[in-house]
């Protein structure tokens, strides 16, 4: 996959995470954008300088340049993985989004440690995006 392919179609699905996030969350809009923004700063995945409205967290939800801050998408991965229900991507560049997230919310020392670290249910649906964005995040492209 190429470098410039992977790029994109990440930035593109990071919507798709907020929106996943926002569909399977039991709460409204500006609870859910409170959960987001409380647990980035809890669990270390980014530090939001204010929390967002629901509203915002509505727009974010439809930004397919994926121009919202890291922290909100990278947050959503770390809570949609320990939900029961077992979410998986629903696009390509949702799976691309998700893997990349996935890189960046924890240290790996190699391809297959990250593989490993997967939950199960995410193994089959993040294993070309996963190796694409390995091999983007080697190239010092997503630093």
């Amino acid at each position: 996959m190429p470098q410039d392919d992977f790029y994109t179609k990440m930035r593109a699905g990071l919507s798709a995470l907020l929106r996943q996030w926002r569909s399977l969350g039991q709460a409204d809009a500006d609870q859910l954008a409170l959960i987001l923004a409380e647990t980035a700063r809890v669990a270390k995945l980014g530090t939001p300088d204010a929390t967002p409205s629901g509203a915002t967290l509505e727009q974010w939800s439809q930004d397919q340049q994926g121009e919202m801050p890291l922290w909100a998408p990278r947050t959503a991965v770390f809570l949609l993985n320990q939900m029961p229900a077992r979410p998986t991507p629903q696009s390509d560049e949702e799976a691309c989004a998700w893997a990349y997230c996935w890189l960046r919310n924890r240290s790996f020392d190699s391809l297959d440690a990250a593989r490993t670290a997967l939950p199960a249910h995410l193994a089959g649906p993040l294993d070309e995006a996963l190796a694409a964005a390995w091999s983007d995040q080697q190239g010092l492209r997503l630093v």
